[in-house]
């Protein structure tokens, strides 16, 4: 098999890895780099618990070649604390009881991330629409959708 050097940037950090052709991005975050916050759910792309940010769109990491990242930007979960704070949306969701089993948990904040960074003050539709990709067996959604509205009424200083 192939192997492909790349360079890319992963929550800020530049790393140069080797990885084989066939490697997916979610085995590179997992298994290379330790950044298990990221989950294999499906190995499917249906289910977004290996949601990240990929040049700061959502993508299903499991889906994406890490051959394909060289030179880009990754933001994973871990990626979203700052100066050993959480953020917003990490602060709502425990706030509003929002987790559960905490299996979706990663990718729906990285999908929440991505609809607040692009639209701060979004409706409920929007953040269902954002969600949409992301699915959870144990809150019914509700829980997490306030958790986005309440941390966007946090981020904007409501």
């Amino acid at each position: 098999m192939s192997t492909h050097e790349i360079t890319l940037t992963v929550n800020g950090r530049s790393q140069s890895v080797s990885v084989p052709a066939n490697m997916t991005l979610l085995s590179l975050l997992r298994e290379k780099l330790g950044l298990t916050g990221t989950k294999n759910g499906c190995a499917a792309g249906e289910c977004g618990a290996c949601t990240v940010l990929l040049n700061g769109e959502p993508v299903n990491s499991c889906l994406v070649l890490a051959a394909e990242c060289n030179g880009a930007e990754v933001v994973t979960v871990e990626g979203l604390m700052h100066d050993h704070q959480l953020d917003a949306l990490q602060q709502s969701l425990m706030d509003q009881g929002a987790v559960q089993c905490g299996f979706c948990t990663p990718g729906m904040l990285i999908s929440a991330r991505a609809l607040l960074n692009r639209n701060p003050n979004p409706s409920e539709a929007e953040i269902r629409s954002a969600l949409v990709g992301n699915l959870c067996r144990c809150t019914g959604y509700g829980r997490i959708v306030s958790a986005v509205q309440a941390a966007a009424g946090a981020e904007k200083g409501d």
